[in-house]
């Protein structure tokens, strides 16, 4: 934090600024879980099933195209405004939504709420830069593993107690008091200087190519193995897609005199190591994660309320890591090791789940889980605070930005590409088991009311069937998970220290 803001802010301040971030990034985080439960409720309402998916893909595509965006306007105009308008679009959206008089309307006012959304994560990030000092800031960004832990595992109950108890639009509403609060702490106690030194200059080439490429890698992510096939010309165009504007926009970044994410801040090693170790981390943590319910749910014959309760192992390892990273920093000042054993706790994780079979039990499965959840805690804030590290005072919003995004692409990838390995192999072991002529579908397998009707000795064979292919998909993702390991050695110690203001930074 600058001289001028810690003069503007007293401690105080700054620790109820910080709770409103908390609760700013809670509401964000909780409206990406807690509406899967409301869903078979709000079709039946509205209708509208054929455009269902819609409902969480543009709250998604919102919500990655305006993060970089913020974040970079963050630092041109000050994070303050930033944040107040995501957090006005983000109550607007959520009301609109409540409000909903049908499934079209609703698509559209979860759009305005991702939007919002996107502006709050990127804000959320540089505030925290310029609120506390990079050792003390550690501390801080470990708490915020509370909410990614109450949010996967309270978002689906709460979501099934509004609709149950009150109504599926309180799903919505809930937002609003949360974020009320959040709003007053921010205009009442948060006092930033603006940015000084030179006059904003949009790039608005790069803001249209980037936003394009996500728009496009998201819904070949969401699509793919599902709704069409890995060869349909859907998929491939969309893949063409991304890359072409990609390469468009990499073009466009150098020249542009302000760029949405400034190509130089990955020629520093630890820029590039962190955003690398945030991909590694969000595919191996977070994708896995997707699968893990499913898993028990096949395999285990696992109602979907109860597996979504078994990953409460995991959760409890990634936050314990989490604070307990944060408050190693602090103590110490030291963190270059950390993502090199994130990733190392990472892969012994995924040696552990490739072994589980139909016979593996609770306990057993639930601490595997926990050394999974540990490993991703160890690195999921680390990076960002190398990323800040590393990147001058002008452009931490969108450093930042940039990691998160990195973590998203890691994720959606991960579970494109496990999800395709996991049907293809599940077909090759079901055919071998079951007769032709009475193969299921996976599509079909993982929906619990229709392994109910399975004879005991095809449902038998449907569990040998799952755990042989997840052991498949858990091998796929180590080597994910080493490569991640070799860039997070490439990482240096570097003091912490308040980041400079004019070019570079250190941990060149």
């Amino acid at each position: 934090m600058t001289k001028a803001g810690a003069a503007a802010m007293s401690r105080r301040d700054r620790l109820l600024v910080f709770g409103g971030l908390m609760l700013a990034s809670l509401m964000s985080s909780l409206d990406a879980t807690i509406l899967g439960t409301a869903l078979p409720t709000i079709v039946g309402e509205l209708g509208g099933l054929e455009r269902i998916a819609w409902v969480s893909t543009a709250y998604v595509l919102a919500t990655s195209v305006t993060m970089p965006l913020s974040g970079k306007l963050g630092d041109l105009y000050g994070r303050r405004p930033v944040f107040v308008a995501g957090l006005l679009a983000f109550l607007t959206g959520s009301a609109a939504c409540g409000a909903a008089p049908s499934m079209d309307w609703l698509i559209a006012f979860r759009a305005v709420q991702g939007a919002g959304a996107g502006a709050l994560m990127a804000s959320n990030f540089g505030l925290a830069a310029d609120l506390f000092e990079p050792r003390e800031r550690a501390r801080y960004q470990g708490y915020a593993a509370i909410n990614f832990a109450v949010s996967s595992l309270a978002g689906p109950l709460i979501g099934g107690f509004f609709t149950e108890h009150l109504s599926w639009r309180w799903v919505f509403y809930v937002n609003i008091p949360l974020g009320a609060i959040a709003l007053v702490t921010a205009l009442v106690f948060l006092r930033l200087p603006r940015p000084e030194g030179r006059p904003p200059r949009v790039d608005y080439p790069g803001i249209l190519l980037l936003g394009g490429a996500v728009v496009c890698f998201t819904l070949l992510t969401s699509w793919a193995g599902t709704r069409y096939g890995w060869t349909d010309p859907v998929i491939l165009g969309l893949a063409a897609g991304t890359a072409a504007l990609l390469a468009l926009w990499t073009a466009a970044e150098r020249r542009a005199a302000e760029p949405v994410i400034p190509l130089s801040l990955f020629r520093n090693r630890s820029y590039a190591v962190a955003c690398a170790v945030a991909l590694a981390g969000g595919a191996i943590g977070f994708a896995l994660a997707t699968y893990l319910p499913m898993f028990f749910q096949t395999v285990g014959g696992v109602g979907a309320t109860d597996s979504g309760l078994l990953l409460l192992p995991m959760m409890l390892g990634l936050l314990a890591a989490s604070m307990g990273a944060g408050r190693y920093i602090h103590a110490t000042g030291r963190y270059h090791r950390l993502p090199a054993a994130s990733m190392a706790v990472g892969a012994a994780a995924i040696v552990l789940l490739a072994t589980m079979t139909a016979g593996t039990g609770p306990v057993t499965a639930g601490l595997f889980m926990a050394v999974l959840g540990f490993g991703t805690g160890l690195s999921q804030q680390v990076v960002m605070l190398v990323a800040q590290q590393a990147a001058p005072k002008r452009d931490m919003g969108a450093a930042g930005s940039g990691v998160f995004a990195a973590r998203m692409v890691g994720t959606a990838a991960g579970m494109a590409v496990f999800g395709g390995v996991l049907s293809s192999r599940f077909a090759t072991e079901i055919a071998a088991r079951v007769p032709a002529g009475t193969v299921p579908a996976y599509d079909d397998v993982v929906r619990p009311e229709f392994l109910s009707t399975l004879p005991d000795p095809v449902r038998d064979d449907v569990a040998q069937a799952s755990a042989e292919a997840f052991q498949v998909l858990f091998l796929t993702a180590l080597p994910v998970a080493l490569a991640g390991l070799a860039a997070a050695l490439l990482l240096r110690n570097v003091p912490l220290t308040s980041p400079p203001g004019g070019r570079g930074g250190p941990g060149r």
